[in-house]
């Protein structure tokens, strides 16, 4: 647990349509070499949307970010030899190839780790945006979804309440003062 603290996300750049392939060739190489000390995670964030073709709807796998695959790994020159020479890779995310780790801001963005955000608000009560497009914008907390760490909150934009859903740490409980 102590070698996964220093374990550091970072991105890798692949050819169009090779990401799968990338992470299963990744995921032989560590088997293989034995890397499972210095290699923790690979992820390709995806989500399912409904396509219509010929009139029948499907739900499809989408990916999220085309031609890049992240992976949590503990950098060293060999790690960079490992993955840049694996079929599909073009190379690490960075300055003249060399890696440059994610900061935790887009890690949480991508959802590739999960957050706890401790949330101690309920229905009615009255929240300030804190990031995101609405900031600043004052809302009523309307309804809560706990599994997924989101709130719908309802914002006066331009003398309308339109609801927004919303993550939990995107919200701040105003106090009375603040009211």
């Amino acid at each position: 647990m102590a070698k996964e603290n220093q374990a550091k996300w970072y991105i890798i750049h692949t050819f169009s349509g090779y990401e799968s392939l990338v992470k299963k060739t990744l995921e032989q190489k560590i088997e293989i070499n034995h890397l499972q000390d210095r290699f923790f995670d690979i992820k390709i964030p995806t989500e399912l949307c409904v396509e219509e073709r010929n009139g029948k709807r499907k739900v499809v796998e989408r990916n999220l970010t085309p031609c890049y695959v992240y992976v949590k790994l503990i950098y060293s020159n060999e790690m960079w030899y490992q993955i840049t020479n694996t079929r599909g890779v073009t190379g690490f995310v960075g300055p003249n190839g060399k890696a440059l780790e994610m900061k935790d801001e887009e890690v949480r963005r991508l959802r590739l780790e999960e957050y706890k955000v401790d949330f101690d608000m309920q229905v009615g009560d009255v929240v300030t945006v804190v990031n995101g497009p609405f900031e600043g914008v004052v809302g009523t907390i309307q309804s809560i979804d706990e599994a997924h760490q989101k709130v719908n909150v309802s914002l006066n934009m331009f003398g309308r309440i339109t609801p927004v859903d919303m993550d939990f740490d995107q919200i701040e409980k105003m106090t009375t003062s603040q009211q």
